[in-house]
């Protein structure tokens, strides 16, 4: 079985499509397959289809919708290849004590390929190797066709599992144009930042990284007042200064020339904000 949700939800068993159409049952398999090959209790479920006030039939409307997922999957094991071992529906989506598990048997997760790669890519950062960083992030990035679950109406469960990953993908993303700086390309980041910025208002840390471009391609003015509309959001919006990190950014854009300027863009363990204003 293959999954995929940077994106829109697709699953797929023999490469045939098993994504059902009716929100609810999509909001089963979304949750089933983010957390593949692994039990997803019974509770967990429910909250995510109703909430805190489930209706009394809710266990077995959802076994409902578990069998629809099943019917699906049985129609795609038909087009299982001449000489694989025979499986049922109920074998890929199996029944276990307190909840259901998504069986894999080995196929492609986008998360599961993502987060090794990121996990390279961070390897990689930390070893000093900065092309290997940018190489391996931008690769994991890739993966990412628009926001998780873009197609989902998400419930509680999802709502956290798609603001996890969104963190997740924001991390990757700071850290590969991390190294990108490290690797010289400040010209080539700033249009780039200068979109991320105009999203992620509050972020701490990619204004760093566009206050720091800016001022390497020679265009301190404008890196400054990159500092002053980051403060003035945060004060207006949040009640809060920048952090010292970016403070000292500020300060060393003002005494220094682009060719000495250190990074001292916030590192990820200091960031403090994420929200996209």
């Amino acid at each position: 079985m293959d999954i995929e949700v940077l994106g829109g939800l697709a699953v797929t068993e023999n490469g045939v499509p098993v994504t059902p159409t009716a929100p609810k049952p999509r909001q089963v398999l979304a949750l089933l397959a983010l957390h593949a090959d692994q039990v997803v209790p019974v509770a967990m479920l429910i909250e995510e289809l109703w909430g805190e006030r489930p209706p009394r039939s809710a266990r077995t409307t959802l076994q409902t919708y578990i069998l629809q997922l099943r019917e699906l999957i049985a129609g795609a094991l038909a087009h299982d290849p001449q000489g694989s071992v025979p499986r049922t529906a109920k074998d890929v989506l199996r029944t276990l004590p307190g909840g259901y598990f998504l069986q894999t048997s080995g196929g492609a997760s986008d998360v599961r390929e993502f987060e090794r790669l990121a996990g390279m890519g961070y390897r990689a950062m930390d070893a000093d190797d900065f092309a290997g960083a940018a190489r391996r992030l931008r690769e994991a990035l890739t993966l990412w066709s628009g926001a998780a679950l873009v197609d989902i109406q998400p419930g509680p469960q999802l709502e956290m599992e798609i603001r996890r990953l969104e963190e997740s993908r924001l991390c990757a993303l700071y850290q590969r144009i991390e190294a990108d700086l490290r690797l010289g390309r400040h010209r080539e980041l700033v249009g780039e930042l200068t979109v991320l910025v105009s999203r992620y208002r509050t972020h701490e840390n990619l204004h760093g990284q566009f206050m720091l471009a800016l001022h390497r391609s020679g265009r301190r003015g404008e890196a400054l007042d990159v500092y002053q509309r980051l403060r003035t959001s945060l004060v207006r919006d949040l009640g809060l200064e920048p952090s010292v990190a970016l403070r000292r950014l500020q300060r060393s854009i003002l005494m220094t020339g682009p060719d000495t300027l250190l990074a001292e863009t916030p590192a990820p363990a200091a960031q403090r904000l994420t929200r996209t204003g």
